[in-house]
């Protein structure tokens, strides 16, 4: 079993690694998350309009000339109707991104993936209907965007080494660009014509599409009524589903054909006073396989909101939960997503073969009654089995095969979400390297609005933070010395404990903080947690001050005022003595209201001090109205004591400036006893770093 286990860690998962970052998958699934608003709007349409209550449907369809329902019907029209239209252009545009080529014009794919999935998808030109636009085309909104990009990009670049691309003399840039797309546009859009030209000719269909639902209804007329046709109908309709198919409206011909006459069936007999006695209808998918929607996706909604640890899947299922509880799941499919996902092939698969196993045994054999009423298929589990069957065990039918479902789900999803975190660890190392190689130059940019790898990253580790504010700041404590070997102080630095990454790098968490405009909730939450450490503090350390550090943008601002204010009206404040450090990542203004607002803090009683103090222009303003404390040197004039010999002036020169201002100094990175005494020697007597004591957690 060990063994067995090894090699699926060395085999399965490396697989499943190389299966992600293929550029089909890539751009399938990038193309599907761009489509969750749409689908979002159109799941809650179609419960407004299906909604299964008599009183409410009477009510949508009356009131106001059924204005209601007709509201709910545009908008499930604009929506799913269309749905494979915008899965076309959002695959074509995922792919694009992909390949990221800076002379293609992507607009141009877009182009040719809509006129080629319009092609293969049989629009009548006289009857422009809706019939085949909505989700029973997503195979074709797949295969055309992904395949009419991808000859595209191979027309364009061919076209361009050979200077066939149309170009205007005289005309303005723009008009040149899209001009340059019309060769190969041409191009893949007669490949896809003569493709489906030949399909007709050959097929006598009057498209690729049609095609495809008359196979299905072929191979259906050769598997024997009973047991088997049933469970061949749910294995393919979920197997078709995985692939990006609607596979219940692909299959509805041959629902209608072979299972739907079984309700009316059982009707007439009851009707003669007889006994039912057929067993599979479309109430009987409906209820009893198609929970949640295809896929028996209930089940897998329940595992992933109890069992999931990934805090954004557990999002996608409170945001999918309500549609589903009416079995529409194109949420959790399309957003997940199940559709070519590997993890997700075998249950998705399995529990509804099992569920619908389960179900035949249970009313062949008479354990639950035969279906003879018929319910909408919005209908929620339960409620739908009881009315059904008529029975409440056709409701205990429902919540037996859910309870199967989430185990058979369970396994997986532990399995989705090791993944997805070995997934983001790799990630967030390469993101992590990638910003300490480039911290300074990105200081001026934003990193979280960039279109690439980095800037993806960057946005959802923001949310990542500014949602765990609350519970998962942590700081740590580096004690700061007097040349006696005293304690006087200690320094509270911001530690974020991220549910995967661990410890985040710092100067990353402030950065992240400023771009996502929580960097002043984030500085109060320190200031609230270091007050909150006190007796920590002094258990450890002794009754010293506990500096926190504060950026210049935040420290005057109303909003962080009032809120030292609440601290010191509070009374946590009382006998505790807290130094704000004002960092120098954005200069402090030095106007009446700033100079005001740091009175204000003085008079709340807390102290303040200039962190980096340097010999600059911007360090050296600090000190002109005589309202800090303190000041901290540079840290680069520290450990520069040892290799440039005007560090050793420079820092005598504030010792002396600070000695007349009668202002404490203190030296950070203080490492060595060499450092220290030359330091004494210079007047500085307060130290902070490895010579004392590392940064430390308390517990």
């Amino acid at each position: 079993m060990e063994n067995t286990l090894t090699e699926n860690k060395k085999g399965f998962i490396p697989l499943i690694r190389r299966m992600e970052q293929a550029t089909i998958v890539r751009a399938v699934r990038g193309g599907l998350v761009n489509i969750i608003p749409v689908l979002i709007i159109g799941a809650f349409a179609l419960i407004l309009q299906y909604f299964p209550v008599e009183a409410y449907k009477t009510f949508i369809n009356t009131f106001a000339d059924g204005f209601f329902q007709k509201l709910f019907e545009m908008v499930n029209k604009a929506t799913f109707g269309v749905l494979s239209v915008y899965m076309t252009v959002s695959i074509s545009r995922a792919y694009m991104k992909i390949k990221a080529d800076p002379d293609a014009v992507s607009g141009g794919a877009v182009v040719s993936a809509l006129v080629s999935f319009f092609i293969l998808a049989g629009v009548d030109l006289s009857d422009f209907g809706l019939e085949n636009m909505g989700p029973k085309s997503m195979f074709l909104a797949i295969l055309t965007g992904l395949a009419a990009s991808a000859l595209y990009l191979v027309f364009y670049r061919l076209f361009s080494r050979r200077r066939l691309l149309l170009f205007s003399a005289g005309a303005d840039g723009e008009f040149n660009r899209m001009l340059s797309t019309m060769s190969p546009i041409v191009a893949v859009v007669v490949i896809f014509a003569l493709f489906n030209f030949i399909v007709c000719t050959i097929f006598g269909v009057d498209s690729f599409r049609s095609l495809l639902a008359s196979a299905f209804n072929a191979f259906f007329k050769i598997i024997p009524e009973g047991f088997l046709k049933g469970f061949v109908f749910v294995l393919l309709s979920s197997a078709l589903w995985f692939f990006g198919i609607h596979g219940s409206d692909t299959l509805e011909t041959v629902m209608q054909t072979y299972f739907a006459p079984g309700l009316a069936a059982n009707q007439a007999a009851v009707a003669a006073g007889a006994a039912p006695t057929v067993v599979l209808n479309k109430q009987f998918f409906d209820c009893f396989v198609l929970m949640g929607g295809c896929g028996a996706t209930i089940c897998l909604l329940i595992a992933i909101l109890i069992f999931s640890r990934s805090r954004a899947r557990r999002g996608l299922g409170f945001t999918a939960a309500f549609p589903m509880l009416f079995n529409i799941n194109e949420l959790m499919v399309f957003g997940l997503p199940i559709v070519f996902n590997p993890i997700m092939l075998i249950p998705f698969l399995t529990v509804p073969l099992v569920c619908y196993s389960v179900a035949y045994l249970a009313l062949s054999t008479g354990l639950v009654p035969l279906i003879v009423n018929e319910i909408e298929w919005t209908t929620p589990i339960i409620l739908g089995g009881h009315s059904a069957t008529g029975s409440f065990a056709g409701a205990l039918l429902q919540i037996v095969n859910v309870g199967i479902g989430v185990a058979i789900y369970l396994p997986f999803v532990k399995l989705l979400d090791k993944q997805s975190e070995e997934t983001q660890k790799r990630e967030y190392e390469t993101f992590i390297n990638y910003f300490r190689q480039n911290e300074a130059a990105l200081a001026s940019e934003k990193i979280t609005a960039f279109g690439n790898i980095y800037g993806d990253f960057a946005k959802s580790l923001c949310a990542d933070i500014k949602h765990g504010l609350k519970d998962k700041i942590v700081l740590a404590y580096q004690p700061q010395y007097n040349y006696e070997g005293k304690c006087v102080g200690v320094e509270a630095l911001l530690r974020y404990d991220h549910h995967v990454h661990g410890i985040i790098y710092p100067p990353l968490v402030v950065k992240l903080a400023e771009e996502g405009g929580f960097l002043a909730p984030l500085e109060e939450a320190v200031l609230a947690r270091a007050v909150a450490d006190k007796d920590k503090v002094f258990e450890k350390f002794g009754r010293v001050k506990i500096s926190v550090n504060v950026t210049g943008t935040t420290v005057t601002t109303p909003r962080y005022l009032q809120f030292c204010k609440s601290l010191a009206d509070s009374g946590k404040l009382q006998n505790v003595p807290v130094c704000i450090e004002v960092t120098e990542q954005a200069a402090l203004s030095f106007s009446d209201d700033s100079i005001s607002a740091l009175a204000s803090l003085h008079e709340m009683g807390f102290m303040l001090a200039i962190d980096d103090f340097s010999m600059g222009q911007t360090s050296i303003n600090y000190l002109k109205d005589n309202i800090f404390d303190m000041i901290k040197l540079d840290g680069s004039l520290v450990k520069g004591l040892s290799t440039h010999k005007n560090c050793r002036e420079i820092i005598s020169s504030i010792t002396g400036l600070a000695a007349t201002l009668e202002l404490t100094v203190l030296a950070e990175f203080v490492e060595t006893e060499e450092e220290r005494e030359v330091l004494h020697e210079i007047g500085c007597d307060c130290y902070q770093g490895y010579l004392y004591s590392p940064a430390v957690f308390l517990k």
